[in-house]
């Protein structure tokens, strides 16, 4: 494969100190072309951490969608991996999103999911995931979104909303081409469903993406979500 295809990882950041002193080794062995952590405005020692690790780092406004396009500004590379701090990605994981994004027609993609959870309902969400994603070529943030610079700009980036940003970008880009689905899987922190509880957090998210498809305002659903996040 061209070794000319260069590969950005953008991750964006808010108070994630802790999640990020776990991550940050490896964060430093991914041998990605180019990576940026993209701070929203944290005030937990986020950045000392970063100082003190070397990585690369720039400040946005807070929102995921503001710091993901912020991060893609801040990069030049062809292929953008967009990553969630709690989600692993390896280099081997880039080198098949490097051969992948080479096929014909394709625009960008994503990647299956695991949990780290050890209950087996966690067995049945992941594979719900996955399914639904490959079945209707919609992604969410932690299936480690990846897209063509040129299409991601060409589409305007991220929209500017606070919640399913990831979704409706996902929706967008299918227009552009085709979506790959790759069958590796990222490992995901389960921390969100464990800490809030599998039942409540599944059924709240179902109702998020329902009354996003009913038109309710995503500035409505922002503040439903906020305490899961």
């Amino acid at each position: 494969m061209p070794e000319a295809l260069a590969i950005a990882v953008v991750v964006p950041v808010l108070d994630e100190a802790g999640e990020l002193a776990a991550r940050l080794p490896g964060l430093l062995c991914l041998e990605a072309d180019e990576l940026v952590v993209v701070d929203g405005g944290s005030h937990d020692g986020t950045l000392h951490i970063l100082q003190q690790a070397g990585i690369r780092y720039v400040s946005g406004k807070p929102g995921r969608a503001h710091q993901m396009n912020a991060g893609v500004a801040a990069t030049k590379s062809e292929v953008i991996v967009f990553l969630h701090i709690d989600t692993l990605i390896t280099s081997s994981d880039l080198l098949h999103v490097k051969a992948a994004m080479q096929k014909p027609g394709i625009v960008g993609g994503r990647f299956d999911v695991r949990l780290t959870g050890k209950h087996p309902m966690f067995r049945v969400i992941e594979t719900m995931i996955n399914l639904r994603s490959r079945l209707s070529r919609i992604s969410t943030g932690d299936q480690g979104i990846f897209v063509h610079r040129d299409v991601f700009e060409r589409m305007g980036g991220f929209p500017d909303q606070p919640l399913m940003e990831d979704i409706e970008f996902s929706r967008r880009l299918k227009r552009e081409g085709k979506i790959i689905c790759l069958t590796q899987k990222l490992v995901n922190s389960s921390r969100r469903w464990e800490k809030h509880g599998l039942i409540r957090t599944i059924l709240l998210m179902w109702k998020l993406r329902l009354l996003y498809r009913l038109g309710v305002p995503v500035e409505r659903l922002a503040t439903m979500y906020r305490p899961v996040r």
